[in-house]
């Protein structure tokens, strides 16, 4: 098995412009097959923006949404894919016959749609339906997965699609800065944003603390190190609707460390080098081969008791 080499974009998208944001991944696509990428990853619904959906109607989403492959978005990225001749991972919100909405990122290459992936855990708008399949397929040699943002903070999802063979996961996102239970966590003051280039420093401070990066870096690498793959993590910078996205686009090897990341306020990309030698040099690979199914598939498998867990905690 060959090197393969990947890019990792963010970008600032506009809300429910598809022209204008199918037009930066293509300025993205064709500046990063310059540079030698075989494929380049852009965030969850990078085509139609992500946010801005969860206050649409039924009818709205039905309007936003596209029949995958057949819309115009899908066959954008085919023309693309083809001109430039790198795949093309991209995301957007999917209605099928039934008028069942999804929120789904897909893989094009030159000869055309070669995987989509249905978000297993979507919440942005009531009227999406979860996907039930994991997903896996095969991309220049390599077996690559797709878990779009919350998908990958369930890890038993992360180690499924490991277990069907997965090296790398592409995994798309739009996340941080965002309040939460967790310490430190919150909006960052959009008003910073209007003028980025006097308030980087500002920006650079709460896009890379607790807000966003250092909790990022709490359980992605993770991710990576434990399952032994290498990880390529895509986010958008800038305004998403009304909430501020730190970026931080990045690619992470088997040992979890960063391989390359999105550094700058623009929209940008970055290109890492995977080698298959990694893949079973990390210590996530011989954790696999060690598992012992037999003492925790049913624990696993079984339906969560959140009231025994509660009971559980009362006690202490």
């Amino acid at each position: 098995m060959k090197n393969i080499k990947i890019a990792s974009a963010q970008f600032e998208n506009r809300s429910g412009d598809k022209t204008y944001n199918l037009s930066v991944i293509e300025q993205l696509t064709k500046d990063a097959a310059a540079q030698g990428a075989e494929a380049i990853a852009f965030h969850e619904c990078s085509i139609t923006g992500y946010t801005f959906a969860r206050a649409l109607s039924r009818s709205s989403m039905l309007e936003l949404a596209e029949f995958i492959p057949d819309g115009p978005s899908i066959q954008k990225l085919k023309k693309l894919a083809k001109t430039y001749n790198i795949a093309i991972l991209a995301g957007l919100f999917e209605k099928d016959a039934d008028d069942n909405l999804f929120k789904a990122y897909v893989c094009v290459d030159q000869t055309g749609l070669i995987a989509k992936h249905r978000k297993l855990h979507p919440f942005i708008n009531p009227h999406l339906t979860p996907g039930n399949e994991f997903t896996v397929f095969d991309l220049y040699g390599w077996k690559c997965g797709i878990l779009i943002c919350y998908d990958n903070n369930i890890i038993e999802n992360v180690r499924a699609t490991t277990l069907l063979g997965a090296q790398v996961i592409f995994m798309p996102h739009v996340t941080m800065c965002t309040p939460s239970t967790r310490p430190g966590a919150g909006f960052v003051d959009e008003e910073l944003w209007k003028d980025k280039a006097a308030n980087q420093d500002l920006l650079r401070t709460d896009f890379d603390g607790l807000k966003g990066r250092e909790w990022l870096m709490k359980w992605l690498p993770a991710r990576a190190y434990d399952n032994a793959i290498y990880a390529v993590f895509s986010n958008p910078i800038g305004m998403d609707d009304d909430q501020l996205k730190n970026g931080c686009s990045m690619i992470v090897d088997p040992f979890g460390e960063v391989m390359a990341e999105c550094r700058s306020l623009n929209n940008e990309f970055v290109i890492a080098d995977l080698n298959p030698q990694s893949l079973t040099l990390a210590g996530g690979y011989r954790y696999i081969q060690a598992r012992r199914p037999d003492l925790y598939k049913d624990i696993i498998a079984a339906a969560h008791d959140s009231n025994q867990q509660v009971s559980w905690l009362k006690k202490d």
